[in-house]
């Protein structure tokens, strides 16, 4: 099983900061009804973890990954929390 770290904030904001081996992919990437290039490889049970600045648009992300059919997603809320979460730094 692999692991995704999904960066759901603007691009700027991720330019600013993001959690390490997190791959930038803002909502509009989701509105196409294609999954974005970083979830090409992507198994339905791989776990990936979405964050964003406050969790609303992972909250997004997260329901659409769902919808397209992924069972193992953790919204991580904001980078801080998931750099704890995976045990690195921020």
């Amino acid at each position: 099983m692999k692991r995704f770290i999904l960066d759901t904030r603007e691009p700027h904001e991720y330019a600013q900061s993001h959690v390490t081996g997190a791959v930038n992919t803002p909502p509009a990437d989701y509105m196409g009804g294609e999954l974005p290039a970083a979830l090409k490889s992507a198994q339905p049970d791989d776990e990936i973890i979405v964050y964003c600045r406050s969790g609303m648009r992972s909250n997004t992300v997260s329901q659409i990954l769902r919808a397209q059919g992924f069972t193992n997603i953790v919204n991580g809320v904001n980078e801080h929390h998931v750099a704890k979460l995976i045990g690195g730094s921020e």
